[in-house]
């Protein structure tokens, strides 16, 4: 395990997501900076912040991913395709839409690849799905993924964070499904450094969190021989 933590560039996994609604202009502004201090892979905010972290890191390494339908995925379809095209307007290029887990339960499988296809299709973004693995039996998780993939996703991420938090158990089932023909976002409840390297080595390509300064400060203290790299500090 070791060997292994020590080939994980943290960094590069993380979506760093700034969704609490009481988030002020300087919050996103601080946001984007520290994504970009890193190199996040992007920053996560919602959609009325999605031009200010758009300008703030214009010609910068992380993206800018809005929420869509979150945090319930219970609004319309004609409200969540608005939503998504008038972000994709103002320059997200990464959108995380929240499927209708009530119409996944009823078994109107259609209805949920429709809506997601039709976001895919018109918004021309990457696009991640959110599935809310916390509220899903394993037979669901699959049928889920399987909706998803086929509606064009290019990710599939396990929470909002709002319902329950990502298991390594969840990612390694993601993986199975989708048999790394798309990408698995684990997201919520990720405290630790050792639990997001853990997730990724799962098989998460992603990580949402709130925490990723935290993260990468926590990685940086961390005992060298259990990242396996013993050899790589001066005694």
């Amino acid at each position: 395990m070791a060997k292994s933590y020590a080939q994980v560039d943290l960094a590069q996994f993380i979506d760093h997501s700034l969704l609490n609604p009481t988030a002020t202009p300087e919050h996103v502004a601080q946001c984007c900076d520290e994504a970009e201090r890193f190199r996040f892979a992007s920053v996560c905010v919602f959609p009325v912040h999605v031009l200010q972290a758009v300008e703030r890191l214009r010609n910068k390494v992380p993206q800018v991913c809005t929420v869509i339908g979150f945090p319930t995925g219970a609004t319309t379809s004609a409200v969540k395709l608005y939503e998504a095209q008038e972000a994709a307007e103002s320059g997200a290029t990464e959108l995380d839409v929240v499927i209708n887990l009530g119409w996944l339960k009823m078994g109107k499988t259609e209805w949920v690849y429709k809506e997601l296809a039709q976001i895919h299709d018109e918004t021309g973004q990457m696009v991640k799905a959110i599935i809310e693995v916390s509220l899903l039996t394993d037979a669901e998780k699959k049928l889920a993924t399987e909706i998803c993939m086929d509606a064009g996703a290019s990710f599939i991420k396990t929470n909002t964070g709002w319902f329950g938090g990502a298991t390594v158990a969840d990612v390694r089932l993601l993986k199975e499904v989708t048999k790394d023909r798309i990408g698995i976002k684990a997201a919520g409840g990720i405290h630790t450094a050792v639990q997001a390297m853990d997730l990724v080595l799962a098989g998460a390509t992603r990580l949402g969190t709130s925490r990723g300064p935290d993260l990468m400060k926590q990685l940086e203290e961390l005992d060298p021989a259990m990242l396996g790299l013993e050899g790589d500090r001066p005694s």
